[in-house]
C-alpha cells in the first residue's frame, strides 16, 4: 500500500510538472517596452528617410515608437521641441544656429540632409513664374520672393546667389508661405520668385515655372542643409534613449539612400504628389555625417545678412 501511495503521488508530480511546463511555453513573450517620441518634421523630400524608418521598422527595433507631426518650417520646429511639443526634430542649420547663437538649449544629433552639389540638378532652386522675365539672380532686386519662414536658410541661400549674380542682395522682398502653397503663388503670379525644394520644385516645374539658379549650390559645396536636433535637458535626464534615436535615424538615412524608389513612394504618404513629380523629383544627398566647413560657410553668411545676434557656438551645437 506505501509503495501504490509513493507511485500515485510521484505519477501526479509528474504530471502537474509537465502541465507547467506547457503552460509556460504557450504564455507569449513579453515585448520590451518601447518609448513613444513625437518628432517635427516638414512636408518635403528631405525627410524621406524618417518615414522610411518609420515603415521598415528601424526605430521599432531601436525600442521607439514614432508620432510624425507636420510643420512649417525649421523655426516652429525647434519651438516645439524647447517647449516640449518634440521630443526630437528636423531644422535646417541656419535656424538651428540662429537659435544656438541666442541661448537655445539644444543640440544635434544627427545629419539631415545635404545637397547634392549639382548646379541644375539639385532638389532645391530658385524659381520664377510662367512667362517671367526674370532670368538671373540679380533681377531679383526689388522683387517679391518666396520662402517658407522668414529670416531663415531660404533667405541667406537666397541672398548669397544674388551677390554671386553681381546684384543687390539687399533689395529683396520675402514672403512666407507653406511649401506646399507656393507652387499655385507662382502659376498665379502672386509671387515674382521663389525658393523651393522637393517635390514642390518639381510640381512649380510642371506647372511652367522655370529654375533660374541653384541656390544650396551657390552656396557651397556639399552643403548639409539640415539635422536632427534635441533639447540638451534630453541628452541630460536619457543619453540612452537619445543614442537609440540617433542610431535608428542614421540606419534610415543610409536606407534612404540607396533606395530612391522607396524614397519616392513614401514622399506621397506625408505630402501629395501626382505620378509625373514622383518620378521627376531630383533626390537629395543623405551622408551619414555633417560637413562642417558648409555650416561654417553658412554661419558666415548667416551673420552678414543679420541673422544671428552672435557668432553660432557649432562645437556646442554639431554632433
Amino acid at each position: 500500500m506505501r509503495r501504490l501511495l509513493v507511485a500515485l503521488i510521484t505519477a501526479v508530480t509528474v504530471l502537474v510538472g509537465a502541465a507547467a511546463c506547457e503552460s509556460d511555453d504557450k504564455t507569449p513573450a513579453k515585448t520590451p517596452a518601447h518609448d513613444r517620441l513625437t518628432v517635427g518634421v516638414i512636408p518635403i523630400v528631405d525627410v524621406a528617410p524618417i518615414y522610411l524608418g518609420k515603415q521598415k521598422g528601424f526605430f521599432a527595433a531601436h525600442g521607439i515608437d514614432l508620432d510624425l507631426v507636420l510643420e512649417q518650417g525649421g523655426a516652429p520646429i525647434i519651438k516645439g521641441v524647447l517647449g516640449g511639443k518634440y521630443q526630437f526634430g528636423f531644422s535646417n542649420m541656419t535656424s538651428l544656429m540662429a537659435a544656438k547663437a541666442d541661448g537655445a538649449p539644444l543640440k544635434a544629433v544627427a545629419a539631415g540632409v545635404s545637397s547634392t552639389g549639382r548646379a541644375g540638378r539639385d532638389f532645391s532652386g530658385i524659381v520664377v513664374p510662367p512667362g517671367s522675365p526674370i532670368r538671373s539672380p540679380r533681377d531679383l532686386a526689388g522683387k517679391r520672393v518666396g520662402v517658407n519662414v522668414l529670416r531663415s536658410l531660404g533667405d541667406t541661400t537666397i541672398r548669397e546667389s544674388v551677390r554671386r549674380s553681381g546684384g543687390d542682395a539687399t533689395a529683396i522682398a520675402f514672403e512666407a508661405f507653406p511649401f506646399p502653397q507656393i507652387p499655385g503663388r507662382l502659376q498665379a503670379k502672386k509671387l515674382d520668385a521663389a525658393w523651393l525644394v522637393e517635390p514642390q520644385l518639381s510640381e512649380a516645374i510642371t506647372l511652367g515655372c522655370q529654375v533660374i539658379t541653384s541656390n544650396f549650390v551657390d552656396t557651397a559645396p556639399d552643403l548639409t542643409v539640415a539635422a536632427y536636433f534635441t533639447a540638451t535637458d534630453l541628452i541630460n535626464r536619457d543619453p540612452q534613449l537619445v543614442t537609440r534615436f540617433t542610431e535608428a535615424i542614421n540606419e534610415s538615412l543610409r536606407y534612404a539612400d540607396d533606395h530612391g524608389d522607396e524614397v519616392r513612394d513614401v514622399v506621397g504618404t506625408y505630402t501629395p504628389i501626382n505620378d509625373t513629380v514622383r518620378l521627376m523629383m531630383i533626390l537629395p544627398n543623405w551622408p551619414a555625417a555633417i560637413n562642417r566647413s558648409s555650416v561654417e560657410r553658412l554661419a558666415l553668411l548667416g551673420g552678414k545678412d543679420g541673422l544671428f545676434t552672435k557668432s553660432p557656438p557649432l562645437d556646442d551645437l554639431l554632433p
